[in-house]
C-alpha cells in the first residue's frame, strides 16, 4: 500500500472514530450532575484537544508500524487505541465511573509502554506521544476526583 495512503486511512480510523465515539457517547444529563473537581476544564477544550491528539496519534501510530510493522511497539499502539475507544462508553454511557478508571490507567500505561519501547525504533514516534500521555495523565486525575467526589 502506498505510505501516505497508509497515512491517510489511519488518520480516518483515529480522528473518525475518536469523533463517532465522542458524538455516541457525549457527555448529557447525568455528567453535568456529576460533582467535578475546580480544575475540570469547560467542555469546549475536549474538541480541540482530541483533535490534535487524534493526528498526533495517527501520525505516530504510521511512523511507528513503517520503522516495526508487527513488532511491539505496533501491538502496544493497537492497544491504546482499543483502551481509548472503550473509555468513553465506560464513563459516559455506562456510568462506571470506577470501570473507566481502571480503563484510562491501563490505557497511560499502554502509551508510557509505547513511548519506551518506540524510543528505540523511532524516536518522533515516542516524543510524538507525549503529549497525549500528558494529557491522559491529566485526564486519569479527573477521572479519579471524578469518582472520589461522586461515591
Amino acid at each position: 500500500m502506498n505510505r501516505y495512503l497508509s497515512l491517510a486511512l489511519l488518520l480516518l480510523l483515529v480522528s473518525g472514530g475518536g469523533m463517532a465515539i465522542g458524538y455516541l457517547t457525549a457527555p448529557g444529563e447525568w455528567y453535568a450532575a456529576l460533582e467535578k473537581p475546580p480544575f475540570n476544564p469547560p467542555g469546549w477544550v475536549f474538541g480541540p484537544a482530541w483533535t490534535t491528539l487524534y493526528a498526533l496519534i495517527a501520525v505516530a501510530g504510521w511512523r511507528i508500524m513503517q520503522a516495526d510493522a508487527g513488532g511491539g511497539a505496533t501491538k502496544l499502539w493497537w492497544a491504546q487505541l482499543a483502551l481509548n475507544f472503550a473509555w468513553s462508553p465506560a464513563f459516559f454511557s455506562l456510568h462506571q465511573i470506577g470501570l473507566a478508571l481502571i480503563i484510562i490507567l491501563a490505557l497511560l500505561a499502554v502509551i508510557v509502554a509505547f513511548i519506551a519501547i518506540a524510543w528505540r525504533r523511532d524516536r518522533l514516534a515516542a516524543w510524538l506521544f507525549v503529549p497525549y500521555a500528558a494529557w491522559v495523565a491529566f485526564a486519569s486525575l479527573l477521572n479519579g476526583a471524578i469518582l472520589y467526589l461522586n461515591a
